[in-house]
C-alpha cells in the first residue's frame, strides 16, 4: 500500500479544490483544506493575517511536513480582491509553505493558473505583480476598474501566475531543493465561479466562441482533479515549470504552432 501524503490545498470548499480534496481523500490521501469557509483553515488570503495565519495553522496541523501544496484559491470578479488573492496570495502560499515541504521525501507543489493567461495583459498590472509590489497592482487595479477595463484584471494575474512559475521552478529554492513546481491552466470548468456564464445553451455556445474548447466542451471540476491527483503524487519526478493546459484544446487552437 502506498504510503499516505499529506496534502494543503487552498481554495477547497468548492469547485476544483473540493474535488481535488474529494479525490486525494478517497484514495487515502490526508488533505488539509484551506478556504473562507467549510475548511480546516479558515482564512481570507487576501489579507497578510490570513496568510500569516495559513502558515501557523499549517504547520500546527501538518506537525510540520506537508508532502504537496495546491495553491488553488482564487476569484474571477472584476476586483482588487481578485489581485489580492489570486497572485498575492498564491506566492504566499506557496512560498510561506515551501518549508514544511522539506521534510518530505516527495515534495510537490502546484498553481491553479487559467487558460486565460493567453490573453492580452494590462502591461502595468502585469509588472507591478512580477515586480512583487502589491500596494501598486492593487493600485493599478481600481484604475481598470474606475476606466471599465477591469475584465482584464483576471486574466492579467494569471499572465502573471505562469510567469513567475517559469521563473523560478528552476531555482535552488524548488528544483533546487528537489521541488517540482508547476502549474495547471484549466478553460472553462463546471464550477459556481462559472455558473453564470453557462447558465444556459446560449450563454455556453457564446462562452466557447471566445474561449474554444474543440475536445469535449466544458469540463467537470473531477477532471481536473485527477491531473493534480498525479502532478502532486510521488511518481512526478521530473516536470519543471510547465503549465499543463487542460483547456479541451484552447490553447491548441490560439496559439497553433507556438511552443511558448
Amino acid at each position: 500500500m502506498a504510503q499516505q501524503r499529506t496534502c494543503i490545498i487552498t481554495g477547497s470548499a468548492s469547485g476544483i479544490g473540493a474535488a481535488t480534496a474529494a479525490l486525494l481523500r478517497e484514495r487515502g490521501q490526508r488533505v488539509i483544506g484551506v478556504d473562507l469557509h467549510d475548511a480546516e483553515i479558515v482564512v481570507d488570503l487576501s489579507t497578510h493575517a490570513g496568510r500569516a495565519e495559513l502558515v501557523d495553522r499549517a504547520a500546527e496541523l501538518s506537525d510540520g511536513s506537508v508532502d504537496a501544496v495546491i495553491a488553488n484559491a482564487g476569484l474571477s470578479s472584476e476586483s482588487t480582491a481578485t489581485v489580492a488573492v489570486n497572485y498575492f496570495g498564491a506566492l504566499a502560499t506557496l512560498e510561506g509553505l515551501r518549508p514544511l515541504l522539506a521534510a518530505s521525501s516527495a515534495p510537490r507543489a502546484v498553481l491553479t493558473a487559467s487558460m486565460a493567461a493567453l490573453f492580452p495583459p494590462d502591461e502595468e498590472l502585469l509588472e507591478a505583480c512580477l515586480a512583487h509590489d502589491e500596494p501598486a497592482a492593487v493600485h493599478r487595479a481600481s484604475e481598470l476598474l474606475d476606466t471599465g477595463a477591469g475584465s482584464a484584471i483576471y486574466g492579467t494575474t494569471k499572465r502573471a501566475l505562469v510567469r513567475w512559475v517559469r521563473r523560478n521552478a528552476a531555482a535552488e529554492e524548488w528544483a533546487g531543493a528537489g521541488i517540482p513546481l508547476n502549474a495547471i491552466a484549466p478553460g472553462v470548468i463546471r464550477t459556481p465561479m462559472t455558473s453564470g456564464l453557462t447558465a444556459t445553451a446560449e450563454a455556453e455556445r457564446a462562452l466557447l466562441e471566445m474561449v474554444p474548447m474543440p475536445l469535449n466542451g466544458i469540463a467537470e471540476a473531477a477532471t481536473v482533479a485527477s491531473l493534480l491527483d498525479y502532478l502532486t503524487s510521488a511518481e512526478n519526478s521530473h516536470l519543471c515549470g510547465q503549465i499543463v493546459y487542460i483547456d479541451g484544446g484552447s490553447d491548441v487552437v490560439m496559439r497553433g504552432d507556438s511552443v511558448w
